[in-house]
C-alpha cells in the first residue's frame, strides 16, 4: 500500500488576499468568543476587493436567514479567485497492493488505530452521542435542556457548568472515543486475540467499540 493524502486546500479570496497586502497588521482585536482577528480596515479592503464597496460588517446587507447571505455583484477579481478555486484539487494517491486485502480488517487497523488516538488528543468538539450507548452513569445531567448545546469547548458557560453536571457531551464522546481504540487496539494485539485469556466480556466491548465506529463514522472531524 502507499498513500499520500495532501492537506485540505484553504479558499484563497478577496479578504485572504487583503490581509496578505496588509502584512503589517496583526490578530490583536477579539471577537465576542474570544478569538482574535484582523482590524476592521483589514475587512474593509476585502470588501473592497470582493465588490467595489469599502464597507464593515455591519454595512453588509444579509438575509434573515443566514448573516453572511451577499448578493452583491462581485467584482473581476472576485470571480477570477473563485475560478482558481474551481481548478485547485486536493493532492490524494492511493495504491493497493494484493496482499493489502488479505487480512483487510488488521490493514485498516493499521491506519485506523492512530487517527483514532489523534483525533482524541488534538479534537476541538464533540459529537453528539446517543444516551443508549454510554452507560447508566454517563446518561444523566441536571441541565439537560442545554447540554447538548455544548459540542465546542469554547461555547461553555461559566455560570452554567457551575450547576451539577454528572456528565456532558465531552465526556460521553471521548467516553466512546475510547471504546473505539480498545477495539481497533486489540485488532492489532496478535498475543491478546490468540491468548486464551480472551473472553466474552472482552469480546463483547470489541465488538460494541466496532458498532460505535460505524454507528459515529461522521462524528470523526476535527
Amino acid at each position: 500500500m502507499n498513500v499520500y493524502i495532501g492537506p485540505y486546500r484553504n479558499w484563497f479570496g478577496p479578504h485572504q488576499l487583503a490581509e496578505k497586502l496588509c502584512f503589517w497588521a496583526k490578530k490583536n482585536v477579539k471577537d465576542e468568543y474570544g478569538f482574535r482577528d484582523y482590524p476592521e480596515y483589514v475587512f474593509k479592503l476585502g470588501e473592497f476587493l470582493a465588490y467595489g464597496k469599502w464597507r464593515g460588517i455591519d454595512d453588509i446587507p444579509n438575509d434573515s436567514k443566514n448573516l453572511f447571505v451577499n448578493k452583491e455583484q462581485p467584482t473581476w477579481l472576485y470571480l477570477f479567485l473563485e475560478r482558481i478555486e474551481t481548478i485547485k484539487k486536493r493532492k490524494i494517491k492511493i495504491k493497493i497492493d494484493k496482499w493489502d486485502t488479505w487480512s483487510m480488517d488488521h490493514t485498516m487497523a493499521l491506519i485506523i488505530l492512530p487517527m483514532l488516538k489523534q483525533l482524541k488528543e488534538t479534537q476541538h468538539g464533540s459529537a453528539q452521542v446517543d444516551l443508549e450507548d454510554v452507560p447508566p452513569e454517563m446518561r444523566m445531567t441536571s441541565t439537560e435542556d442545554w447540554d447538548d448545546q455544548y459540542v465546542f469547548d469554547f461555547y461553555n458557560d461559566p455560570e452554567l457548568t457551575k450547576q451539577n453536571v454528572q456528565c456532558d457531551v465531552h465526556d460521553r464522546w471521548n467516553w466512546v472515543m475510547d471504546e473505539m481504540i480498545f477495539a481497533f487496539d486489540f485488532i492489532l494485539d496478535d498475543d491478546a486475540r490468540h491468548s486464551h485469556k480472551f473472553d466474552q466480556v472482552v469480546e463483547d466491548r470489541v465488538s460494541n467499540g466496532l458498532r460505535l465506529f460505524g454507528k459515529y463514522y461522521q462524528g470523526l472531524w476535527d
